[in-house]
């Protein structure tokens, strides 16, 4: 039933999985609750998600509420083939991911994961819903709704909505505050540097890093960056977000300008060409290039072969080295696909914590709600939330104000004054 590279790693798998647990206490509790009230007893969920330890925690949320899961890789370098080969073997899970696998493997391994007839889908950078609604349009009739992780998916989801391609209610999960406020900024600005540390072993001190994009995932590395003694240059195409940059204290500049002073580049745009051949031919000796966007089309990767006259692979692991005519040397870390996740593990699993607790309780929400939702693009409901939030508190034992009954009607109230 399963496509994964080896089985005896199984093992393993299951203990990084358990590690991970470890500091996933809120979907910990989710599961619980899901195996004592089965909220999606006979279901068939289809995934397209990064195959990591994280993950495979939500997976077994979901299993214990009585789902029948089928997974696929949203990414191959982002693959853990231990993992993979645990929730194949060990817990019962479909799943089809081998990491490095070529295109067409990816691609398969979706379709696979489709096989199921899903009634819910979990996508993770919309390419599972764009098969759907290009390759399989015959399942359509059957998938009752959806979620989708990453602020690319959301982006994709939005135009397909616009122009009345969507033909089912996906709900937005990469949209809620426990979701962008911790996951993105947290998360993504810590497992970026740490990606970016392991393949490059370089100092951040004292270097310039620049940093396409400052929405959450921009400003949480802005901040990492800063901390580790970074001189830190941020380009964005939306005033509102460059005047934020520039009130934190970041200096905000073109690419064009950017590029000639930059040391380490990360792009985080969600967009593609962000740095392309012009910005790449005026960079420096020795400059680092990063994506931790979804997609490996933020960096033009074609535009940096065809101004390199030899390329030495493998200078590190998940380095490859791309020299000049004129003998300046650029690196590119990951083959410009998602830094954090080839070179390192993702995001720290207390953080995903948040995101997979929402991804499961929408579900449960979802597999009785779908119906009254058009098709389209829709929030979490604001009680998803706020409970994975008061989860969360209460897992690191901390305590909040309640308001008293005089506060709670005051704010109710509009008769009440000064």
């Amino acid at each position: 039933m399963s496509d994964v590279a080896d089985a005896s790693l199984a093992y393993a798998g299951v203990r990084r999985i358990e590690w991970a647990d470890r500091s996933m206490p809120v979907l910990a509790q989710i599961r619980e609750r899901f195996a004592a009230e089965r909220p999606l007893d006979g279901l068939r969920i289809a995934a397209c998600m990064h195959v990591t330890t994280e993950t495979a925690n939500l997976i077994r949320t979901l299993q214990a509420g009585g789902a029948r899961v089928a997974l696929a890789a949203s990414n191959p370098l982002s693959t853990q083939d231990d993992t993979a080969a645990a929730l194949a073997h060990e817990y019962g899970a479909e799943v089809y991911a081998r990491a490095g696998t070529d295109r067409e493997g990816y691609y398969r391994h979706i379709h696979q994961a489709l096989e199921i007839d899903p009634d819910l889908v979990l996508d993770d950078g919309c390419d599972l819903v764009n098969i759907l609604h290009t390759e399989r349009t015959d399942l359509l009739d059957t998938v009752r709704a959806g979620c989708e992780q990453t602020t690319t998916g959301v982006i994709r989801l939005h135009q397909m909505a616009r122009e009345g391609a969507l033909r089912f209610p996906v709900v937005a999960v990469n949209d809620t505050d426990t979701k962008h406020m911790f996951d993105n900024r947290y998360g993504t600005g810590q497992s970026t540097l740490d990606g970016i540390i392991r393949a490059t072993n370089t100092l951040l001190a004292g270097k310039t890093v620049v940093i396409a994009g400052f929405g959450y995932c921009g400003r949480g590395l802005a901040e990492r960056a800063r901390g580790m003694g970074a001189r830190v240059v941020v380009t964005e195409i939306d005033p509102v977000k460059a005047l934020d940059a520039t009130l934190q204290g970041f200096e905000v500049r073109p690419m064009a300008e950017a590029a000639r002073r930059g040391d380490v580049f990360i792009t985080v745009t969600g967009n593609r060409d962000v740095i392309d051949g012009v910005h790449l031919a005026m960079m420096k000796d020795g400059a680092i290039l990063a994506n931790s966007g979804h997609f490996d089309v933020e960096i033009d990767v074609r535009a940096l072969e065809e101004l390199a006259v030899t390329v030495h692979r493998g200078v590190r692991p998940q380095a490859d080295e791309y020299v000049l005519a004129d003998g300046r040397r650029l690196v590119l870390l990951a083959e410009g696909r998602l830094v954090n996740l080839a070179a390192a593990e993702g995001h720290p699993a207390a953080v995903m914590d948040m995101s997979f607790a929402d991804q499961a309780l929408t579900c449960a929400w979802l597999a009785e709600a779908h119906a009254t939702l058009a098709a389209g693009v829709h929030d979490v409901p604001q009680e998803i939330d706020t409970e994975v939030a008061r989860l969360k508190l209460a897992s690191m034992s901390v305590e909040i104000d309640v308001l008293t009954p005089e506060q709670d009607d005051y704010l109710r109230s509009w008769r009440l004054g000064s």
